[in-house]
């Protein structure tokens, strides 16, 4: 059985051999999306059994108490796995993924490819208010990272494939290869070159390929466009575009304080479990809709029965008063956000794609039926529907061409091209000014793990101060006489002296140059300090400051050499020579390791 099991290796890594770079790459993008293809349709078929077998109706008195119960189970059973499993390791989000390409040479840990399947099938198919599409993208990214470690790729190969593998898991969750590349390409990739389409599209068209043959369409996210664009409703999609950009920021900045409030308090691991896994039932129990992914709920909100989703609430009785019902949505869109945070920061695993196209769904419903009802326009309910969901994700994620198109493939065409458009450029715009990073790469940031489309910045934030700290500089006593100093000088290969006291606290620096004209003056020898002779610093460096933040002291000030002070002593210099020789470091390596 090992020898069986070994020949695909033996393969691989006889073709590793025969091939060249460029060959090897291509073929190993359409293994990749295999694999990643395979991985994403494994957990759609596990989400939809666990959830069908979960909500079945079995004929029980007072079977909807159940849902009372189920998040809390499926929370429960996530937490337990990455406890006792995972020994309490499981990167969440995308911003694992954007980690491991920025700081740790694009390397995701083996278990990756299979314990984001299992968490998010327990978390989502119990009913966690939750997306698949980032546990499916961590899947697929470290099914190519584990591919690119094991045949020994370099670090910019290695990304390619993860994000190959990226691309291949979203374009199998929505059948959308186009949707695959783009997000591949705004969200994962800073350098995107013509080399790197071919492999990406293969891993995503392979992807695609197989979920098409695989799933049935009532597992994938699939509805055709009902009414054609009509020009007359323009300035309408620009308002819904506007609107779109405000929930977005709503969206990015409301979800990370509700997941923070959880995270905050991780050493009560199963009670966080269990009281989020309550809170999400009670609201699931009050708002049904909120119940799992929500695609279901986004295709009866766009179909000609919205009030179908009234069905099993409290507030039933009330789906004819058009007023209710739009407050009802209304409150669906906003809640969603809150449901989504309990689930993933109590201890589920899932992400905020498919609830970005929930918000997206409520607000395009909301909005066109509100107008329509007022009866100041008379526009197409499913359309807008559709649209916002293009708006709310290009504003949480900050990847306009990822919303137009993925909307565009679910659809099954590109009739509604210019109105995405507007409104997925809209919506970016809007978050954009107030937020200059995406939820996922903000909270890097936060972190000083700065990810962005930035190659220079990129390298800066894997430098870190202490690694490039010099102490090889002469210390001098601030009662130092100009003739003990000149020695000192005499004896160093230093132009710069740091002035410290005996606590060791940095009182100046003393600039060679500066001092030149004076060195040579005898008269000076006994009358002159070293107190006299320095000068305070034009900036100060702390050993956790990022190096972006150092390099913009650097060219703030026009000096090549800076002071590092911890908790108040003087630790060392750094030079801005030292910063650019291990940024050609870090740079030879990433192309060569």
């Amino acid at each position: 059985m090992t020898k069986v099991l070994r020949l695909p290796q033996h393969f691989i890594e006889w073709l590793h051999d025969k091939l060249d770079k460029k060959q090897f790459l291509i073929f190993s993008s359409m293994l990749v999306g295999i694999t990643a293809g395979l991985a994403a349709v494994i957990l759609k078929l596990l989400v939809h059994y666990i959830s069908f077998a979960a909500t079945y109706d079995y004929h029980i008195p007072h079977q909807y108490v159940f849902y009372l119960v189920l998040p809390s189970l499926g929370i429960l059973l996530t937490v337990f796995f990455v406890k006792k499993v995972l020994k309490g390791k499981l990167g969440r989000g995308n911003a694992n993924v954007l980690h491991a390409i920025a700081k740790k040479g694009a390397r995701l840990p083996a278990d990756q490819m299979y314990s984001h399947v299992i968490t998010s099938a327990l978390t989502v198919g119990f009913g966690g208010s939750a997306g698949l599409e980032s546990p499916i993208l961590t899947t697929g990214a470290a099914i190519g990272s584990n591919f690119g470690k094991t045949y020994h790729l370099t670090y910019k190969d290695r990304t390619l494939l993860l994000a190959c593998g990226a691309a291949a898991g979203i374009a199998a969750a929505f059948n959308a290869p186009i949707a695959g590349v783009l997000f591949a390409m705004e969200v994962l990739l800073a350098d995107v070159t013509l080399s790197t389409f071919i492999p990406l599209i293969i891993a995503a068209a392979t992807g695609a390929l197989l979920s098409k043959i695989i799933l049935a369409e009532d597992i994938l996210f699939l509805f055709p466009m009902q009414k054609p664009f009509n020009w007359h409703n323009t300035h309408w999609y620009i308002l819904l575009g506007i609107l779109a950009g405000f929930i977005s920021l709503y969206y990015s900045r409301i979800y990370p304080k509700v997941e923070g409030f959880f995270r905050a308090r991780k050493r009560f691991t199963y009670m966080n479990a269990l009281i989020g896994g309550i809170i999400l039932g009670l609201l699931i129990w009050v708002f049904p809709s909120l119940y799992g992914e929500g695609y279901a709920s986004i295709k009866t909100l766009s179909g000609p029965h919205p009030t179908d989703l009234f069905r099993n609430s409290l507030f039933n009785s009330y789906s004819g008063n058009i007023w209710f019902v739009l407050a009802f949505f209304t409150a669906i869109m906003l809640i969603k956000v809150f449901a989504t945070a309990i689930t993933v920061g109590s201890g589920g695993n899932g992400g905020n794609f498919a609830p970005a196209l929930f918000v997206g769904a409520y607000l395009g419903f909301v909005f066109s039926t509100l107008l329509n009802h007022l009866q100041v326009a008379d526009i197409p309910v499913s359309n807008f529907a559709l649209v916002a969901m293009a708006g709310i994700l290009s504003g949480v994620f900050h990847s306009p061409l990822t919303g137009i198109f993925l909307i565009a493939e679910i659809t099954g065409g590109y009739g509604l091209m210019i109105p995405l458009m507007i409104v997925s450029a809209l919506s970016f715009s809007v978050v954009r000014y107030f937020e200059q990073f995406s939820m996922d790469t903000k909270k890097l940031a936060s972190k000083g793990h700065i990810f962005t489309a930035n190659k220079d910045r990129n390298i800066l934030s894997r430098l870190k101060v202490p690694k490039i700290l010099e102490t090889d500089f002469q210390k001098v006593d601030p009662a130092m006489k100009l003739r003990d100093f000149v020695n000192v000088i005499a004896h160093s290969h230093r132009n710069i002296f740091p002035v410290v006291d005996k606590e060791g606290t940095l009182l100046g620096i003393i600039l060679l140059d500066q001092i030149r004209e004076i060195m040579f003056r005898n008269e000076l020898y006994d009358t002159v300090n070293a107190q006299q002779l320095m000068r305070s610093p034009a900036a100060i460096i702390q050993p956790d400051d990022d190096m972006f933040m150092v390099m913009k002291k650097f060219d703030d000030t026009g000096a090549w050499n800076l002071p590092v002070i911890e908790n108040g002593a003087y630790i060392g210099f750094i030079s801005k020579s030292s910063i650019f020789s291990r940024y050609r470091e870090v740079l030879i390596r990433n192309t060569s390791e």
